[in-house]
């Protein structure tokens, strides 16, 4: 029997392994690299060891460290969650030869599955349909689209759509040192790029004993940059022949490689058919709506499958729907930018499951993955799962950096998704009409305007005959003016169609052509005012928190636009010339590569960047002096 649980990771899926344990009875461990050394994850559990430094390299893909840790803290198994060390079979044997148990599949699984060449090599004995591959060696334009994919690793790192052939070299190499940074293996494959596929997934879960589970299917088809926002399951709208082949040939694909534990192989589906893409030897972030949907616990069953017991010959029934929606502290609107700060507030309506790894008070870093929580509802059917969801995260109370939040709700509410017409060029397609501002703007910053008069303490004077000039403040572009009445109330001068019936310092009531709507109101030190509505949230400063580094240096620089860390520069040095929209730094911030190009054709004057620095946001990564015409 398992009694004490180190979990090798951090974060959201730290807590959610906590969360089982302590239902279990076993006790927690937990490792922490510096700046998680107050987080979330080392609060909840019962003892917590430091993994010293701050990158990943040095702490949490230390598989040496963690087992030292395990074996200090008294820990007798260890759960790898996902990412990080969770599908390195090498780490797993470290664990076994060190007397824990491993709660996961047997490394010989992992391997099998670790190189997406060599898996769908096994997949084609064991007879799952598959996409033939393209040697990019010999590609030609009847090839295209092609889809270049690391073969080790996930995430969408290294990965590159590729519509042109004169460009495929360039994003060959690209794909190729994105590989070999992220997972330490350079090599990349390619094969065709199916438009307007669906990204479809079946959860498998077998034990020691020959049974293997096939859990129904998810869809996760909206992503952003290929990793996943919002999952459901089942997958909406597969004809049951198409559900059966799904599950045959996972749980083919399990078999194949001797699979104990709980994986996913996910698919490509086009119209009727499917392909293997690759599986997943690990829990998956999405796993809550399976979960939800068969009334599972499979951390649970992870633990009693890794302690030797059988599953039941079959799982339970499926019933009613489950939706999933990732929170992260990023702005979908400046390419996904992450964000970094504190996170004053993260209150969602009860009802719903919420797996968060950030709580108030904590503070948004820039070296690891940007997910605040996933936020899961379940409904009896499709229809209500999403509303649920949609109206939950509309009236949610998430203050802090910027958060996609807003492009969460749209997107659930878009006549596409609510009429499951998925695939995963939804974002590509859709991105700038989920992203327009929120209505409601200006009377937001009319009521932020009011609620910090009445913060200062009300009225400004005592009474006079003469109505007073009025008070300006500007919030969110928007310009507030408004004077004090005689009877102690307000009047907004820059928008008289706007009656304030009612004024606290954190709540304000206007009037709009006869309709009364609350606007709660609440700001910070850092100089954040968020104010919302049912339905409808913004985010406005008086003053912007950092003034666009842009605005105050010369032109042609390049600054960067978040922090993070120099992976790779462009090979040119001062003096070469450079054409508008080459890149010439990449940047790596929350396990996303950002590209920082010229801003426009010219001389390279000056590079201030090189593999391996940590920069802040503005700093000046290199200048481009434009060419002028005579």
């Amino acid at each position: 029997m398992i009694t004490s649980v180190l979990v090798a990771n951090r974060a959201e899926i730290a807590c959610r392994v906590f969360r089982t344990c302590r239902s279990l009875g076993i006790d927690t461990v937990a490792v922490h690299s510096d700046p998680d050394a107050g987080a979330l994850h080392v609060r909840e559990a019962d003892a917590a060891v430091r993994l010293p430094g701050a990158a990943p390299a040095d702490t949490y893909l230390r598989g040496d460290l963690i087992v030292r840790a395990a074996l200090a803290a008294g820990a007798d198994a260890v759960h790898p969650g996902y990412g990080f060390l969770s599908e390195n079979a090498d780490f797993a044997r470290a664990v076994t030869d060190a007397g824990l148990t491993w709660i996961g599949p047997p490394p010989k699984a992992i391997e099998a599955m670790a190189s997406k060449t060599r898996a769908k090599e096994l997949m084609a004995a064991a007879g799952v349909p598959l996409l033939d591959p393209v040697d990019p060696a010999t590609a030609t334009p009847s090839d295209l689209p092609l889809l270049l994919k690391a073969a080790a690793g996930g995430g969408g790192r290294g990965m590159r759509v590729v519509r042109d052939l004169a460009a495929l070299p360039g994003e060959l190499a690209a794909a190729t040192a994105e590989a070999r940074s992220a997972f330490g293996d350079g090599e990349v494959f390619a094969e065709p790029y199916v438009e307007r596929g669906r990204h479809v997934e079946v959860q498998v879960l077998a034990d020691a004993h020959g049974t293997v589970w096939a859990l129904g299917t998810r869809d996760c088809s909206l992503q952003r940059r290929h990793q996943k926002v919002v999952e459901e399951a089942p997958a909406p709208g597969l004809a049951p022949a198409l559900r059966e082949t799904l599950h045959t040939a996972a749980v083919a694909a399990a078999t194949a490689v001797g699979y104990v534990g709980a994986g996913t192989v996910e698919f490509l589906v086009a119209g009727d058919r499917a392909y293997f893409l690759e599986m997943n030897t690990r829990l998956q972030v999405e796993h809550p709506v399976t979960e939800a949907v068969f009334g599972l616990d499979l951390v649970a069953l992870q633990l009693r499958v890794a302690e030797g017991a059988a599953l039941p010959p079959a799982p339970p029934a499926a019933s009613g729907h489950a939706v999933e929606a990732r929170l992260y502290a990023e702005d979908p609107a400046r390419d996904w930018s992450p964000q970094t700060g504190v996170l004053h507030a993260l209150e969602l309506p009860a009802g719903l499951r919420v797996d968060a790894g950030y709580a108030a008070g904590d503070t948004i870093g820039v070296h690891y993955d940007a997910m605040l929580a996933k936020v899961i509802a379940h409904a009896p059917t499709r229809d209500e799962a999403v509303r649920k969801l949609a109206h939950a995260l509309a009236r949610a109370r998430v203050h802090g950096p910027v958060t996609n939040r807003e492009l969460l709700v749209r997107s659930l509410r878009h006549p596409d998704f609510t009429a499951g017409r998925l695939d995963t060029g939804f974002y590509e397609r859709n991105l700038d009409g989920l992203t327009a501002p929120a209505p409601g703007e200006a009377e937001a910053a009319v009521a932020a305007a009011l609620a910090a008069a009445a913060r200062r303490g009300g009225r400004f004077g005592g009474f006079r005959n003469v109505p007073s000039q009025p008070q300006s403040a500007r919030y969110g572009g928007h310009e507030v003016r408004y004077r004090s009445t005689r009877g102690g109330g307000w009047t907004v001068v820059s928008h008289p169609h706007l009656h304030v019936v009612d004024v606290t310092p954190e709540l304000v009531r206007l009037a709009d052509d006869g309709v009364v709507r609350a606007w709660e109101v609440a700001a910070y030190g850092d100089g954040t005012v968020h104010v919302t509505t049912p339905g409808t949230a913004h985010r406005l400063a008086e003053h912007p928190r950092f003034t666009d580094p842009a605005e105050r240096t010369a032109p042609g620089s390049l600054l960067a636009p978040m922090p993070g860390t120099v992976v790779r520069v462009a090979d040119v040095a001062p003096g070469d010339r450079v054409a508008a929209g080459q890149p010439l730094v990449w940047l790596e911030a929350m396990k996303m590569e950002h590209r920082v190009t010229a801003p426009a054709s010219g001389t390279l004057a000056a590079l201030h960047a090189a593999p391996g620095h940590q920069v802040e946001v503005g700093a000046l990564l290199a200048v481009v002096e434009e060419e002028t015409e005579e």
